[in-house]
């Protein structure tokens, strides 16, 4: 019985494989010439030619065999990965139009899509709510750009909020007494008062509760929104949403937000006034008023909601987690072919042309070459976003020599660009050399893509740089780095390489200059 039982199994088994591969040669058949790549396996892909700890090391090893564009299926997603900077160029700068869309992350698009149906109803009945398509995107991009840009309403510059900002962080540390501390914790209260000076118009105590209880939300989804779990949600939402697990904690702490920015919106809404707009929700619900007749106008609840979720959501964890990761790698780096100190470098350049008393500057940023150096090495060494956010193309597209069939996923490895070895000598070493030219002078390069490019580049970068440089600089005139123990047994390999690299925890101590 137990012979007839494995037989059959055996037998079932393998005509779902043969049904699986007939049907995907077939469906594959008609849509052109799609790269080359791995066959799949049922169900899973090629996942078991991942390593899900490192997803960017094996995409790059599978590309050394494929080429710079190959398709790989995901579960049951066909994905067309780009390696290196002219595929991904030709992709995101040359056709832009076509590689436009973004792809579905099921982990935070069903609850977005669930909650947007049920609470904000409930919350704004009289509004119609539509959901989010291709022009939505560019009128939300095109309208955050324009209020980052323009921001101040007529009081405080951004740049005047950051330097403010960074003061209120230097006498918290401070309190640290040179004591060690974990500089996340503090770092992360800072970059939450800033998203929130520029939401709302508010700032928070760095012991208030309410902020605290924000970034314990944002912290623990942008912590886990690599875990396997979550991850295997993406690829089979369907399967996995009705089980208990992770990505039911996830979908809750995302919903919290929302309702959280919500409150904020039916605040302002009680005491808008058009000739003093405060922050980005008065701009945005004046703009509403505006567009009140339009029926396909885009400006409507949902959207506020969701961008002021987003700018939560990528403007908190990604500044927190490059600074972190930054005082990290300067303990564990001290020096570059062990000559030149990297600290005592950039300690020398500020105090030079900013001293130790006045706060710095945007325009100090032209005159402080190694500084900026070493901020941009920072950020290229990390790769925070390895494997980019996935775009989709919006239609039938012809790249190179291939077709492409509107609607696949697309996944421009930044890390590739970030790590080339002939733009970036000796990529895998920290080395702020890398943007210096032979005179010592900053050194731009195309190559430098932390922020992704062409038009889904991040809507942030501009303010997300300014507090880098800003919170930075300051910090730096103000403190010296001790680490704990030999750099020697400082850790820096990110806890887990998926969407995001996240540095592993650690503590330091801050010693007053």
């Amino acid at each position: 019985m137990e012979r007839l039982e494995i037989t059959t199994l055996a037998l079932v088994i393998c005509v779902t494989c043969l049904v699986f591969l007939f049907v995907w040669k077939k469906s594959h058949k008609g849509l052109g010439k799609l790269p080359p790549g791995p066959t799949p396996l049922p169900i899973i892909g090629n996942l078991m030619q991942l390593n899900l700890k490192d997803i960017p090391a094996s995409l790059s090893k599978l590309a050394k065999q494929y080429g710079p564009v190959y398709t790989l299926h995901l579960g049951s997603q066909t994905t067309v990965v780009l390696h290196g900077y002219e595929a991904v160029k030709e992709a995101l700068i040359d056709q832009a139009d076509e590689f436009l869309g973004r792809a579905r992350l099921p982990i935070i698009d069903d609850t977005q899509r669930g909650y947007e149906s049920s609470l904000l109803y409930r919350l704004f009945p009289s509004r119609r709510l539509l959901f989010s398509n291709g022009d939505t995107w560019k009128q939300m991009r095109r309208f955050s750009l324009m209020t980052l840009r323009n921001f101040g309403m007529g009081k405080r510059s951004l740049e005047e909020r950051i330097q403010e900002e960074a003061q209120f962080l230097v006498e918290e540390f401070r309190k640290s007494e040179a004591q060690p501390f974990n500089p996340a914790v503090t770092l992360s209260c800072a970059t939450c008062n800033m998203i929130c000076s520029i939401l709302f118009n508010e700032h928070f105590h760095y012991k208030d509760k309410t902020l605290h209880s924000l970034l314990d939300l944002l912290n623990k989804n942008f912590n886990r929104v690599n875990s396997l779990w979550n991850q295997i949600y993406n690829l089979w939402p369907k399967l996995i949403k009705p089980l208990p697990g992770e990505h039911r904690a996830f979908s809750k702490r995302l919903k919290d937000i929302h309702y959280f920015v919500l409150e904020k919106v039916k605040e302002h809404q009680k005491s808008l006034n058009h000739n003093n707009l405060r922050d980005y929700i008065d701009c945005f619900l004046s703009r509403m008023e505006q567009e009140k007749q339009n029926p396909e106008s885009e400006f409507h609840l949902e959207n506020l909601a969701t961008c002021g979720s987003n700018l939560f959501s990528a403007g908190i964890g990604t500044t927190t987690a490059t600074l972190s990761y930054g005082f990290l790698l300067l303990m564990k780096y001290p020096e570059v072919q062990g000559t030149a100190n990297i600290l005592a470098k950039v300690h020398e350049e500020i105090d030079h042309v900013i001293g130790r008393t006045r706060s710095p500057c945007m325009k100090d940023k032209m005159k402080l070459p190694y500084t900026e150096a070493v901020l941009h090495e920072i950020q290229r060494y990390i790769t925070l976003l390895p494997s980019n956010l996935p775009h989709t193309v919006v239609r039938d597209t012809k790249f190179r020599q291939y077709v492409i069939p509107k609607g696949t996923t697309v996944l421009p490895l930044l890390s590739s660009i970030l790590y080339d070895c002939k733009e970036f000598p000796n990529p895998e070493k920290f080395d702020p050399g890398h943007f210096l030219d032979k005179n010592g002078s900053f050194r731009k390069t195309k190559y430098f893509v932390a922020f992704s490019i062409g038009k889904r580049a991040c809507v942030g970068e501009g303010l997300a740089q300014m507090e880098l440089f800003l919170f930075f600089t300051t910090i730096l005139q103000n403190f010296v780095l001790k680490p704990l123990g030999e750099t020697k047994d400082i850790e820096t390999k990110p806890i887990v390489t998926g969407l995001i690299n996240l540095p592993p925890p650690f503590k330091l101590c801050l010693i007053p200059r």
